[in-house]
């Protein structure tokens, strides 16, 4: 089995900063891409941003120059650096991931719980 645990998020006011982390644990042979996605209230789970193994990455445009996505590869991690936030960033944000799976070499797609970020004006 794998999964993907979440921390960070919070209440924080505009301008301010977050930080979301994610881990993967489990039966995997390979990551193959992850990212965190969104859902504001009443709307659907929306892509912000995801990085592959390679290290390409690619942003929505609303957090362009505001959010930044990283990984690390050994520990299986990824993270998203939140800055100048705005209160439509407000929101359930997930977590994300592409897994080759270590014996069966299939690939899944994994989501995390959700942390809530809500930023306040």
């Amino acid at each position: 089995q794998v999964q993907l645990v979440e921390s960070g998020g919070g209440l924080v006011q505009a301008g301010g900063s977050l930080r979301l982390s994610c881990a993967a644990s489990g039966s995997i042979f390979t990551i193959n891409s992850m990212g965190w996605y969104y859902r504001a209230p009443g709307k659907q789970r929306e892509l912000v941003a995801v990085v592959t193994s390679g290290g390409s990455t690619n942003y929505a445009d609303s957090v362009k120059g505001r959010f930044t996505i990283s990984r690390d590869n050994a520990q299986n991690t990824v993270s998203l650096q939140m800055n100048s936030l705005k209160p439509e960033d407000s929101g359930v944000y997930y977590c994300n991931a592409d897994i080759t799976r270590y014996i069966t070499r299939y690939r899944y797609i994994y989501w995390g719980q959700g942390v809530q970020v809500t930023v306040t004006s």
